[in-house]
C-alpha cells in the first residue's frame, strides 16, 4: 500500500507541473484584436492606472495633494478669492495665506 501512495503523490506533482505549464502557455498566447480595440483598451488602462497612482500618491503624501489642489485653483483663478477665517496658517487681515508660501518654498527647493 505504501508503494501505491508514492505513485499517487508523484502523479499529483506531475499533473500540477504539467497544468501550470499548460496554463502559462495559454495565458502567454497573444489576443487577436483590431487596432481600434487596442487603442480603446490602452486609453482605459492608462486612465485607471493613473487614477490609482494618483490616489496612492495622495494617501502617502497629503501635502502634495494639497499643493496640487492649490495649483489647480491658481490656474483657474479661484485661489485666494475667499478669505478663510479661523485658519491657523493664514493671516486673514493682511490677505496672506500660508499655502502660497509653501508653494513658493517648493519652487525654490526644486531649482
Amino acid at each position: 500500500m505504501r508503494i501505491m501512495d508514492d505513485w499517487i503523490g508523484l502523479l499529483f506533482f506531475v499533473l500540477l507541473i504539467v497544468g501550470a505549464f499548460v496554463g502559462l502557455k495559454v495565458l502567454s498566447k497573444p489576443v487577436k484584436r483590431t487596432e481600434a480595440e487596442f487603442e480603446r483598451n490602452a486609453a482605459e488602462s492608462t486612465s485607471m492606472l493613473g487614477a490609482g497612482m494618483n490616489a496612492l500618491q495622495e494617501a502617502l503624501d497629503p501635502a502634495a495633494a494639497r499643493a496640487k489642489e492649490v495649483q489647480t485653483q491658481l490656474k483657474e483663478g479661484r485661489y485666494g478669492k475667499k478669505k478663510r477665517e479661523g485658519k491657523a496658517d493664514g493671516d486673514v487681515e493682511s490677505g496672506r495665506d500660508g499655502d502660497a508660501e509653501i508653494i513658493n518654498n517648493e519652487r525654490l527647493t526644486k531649482k
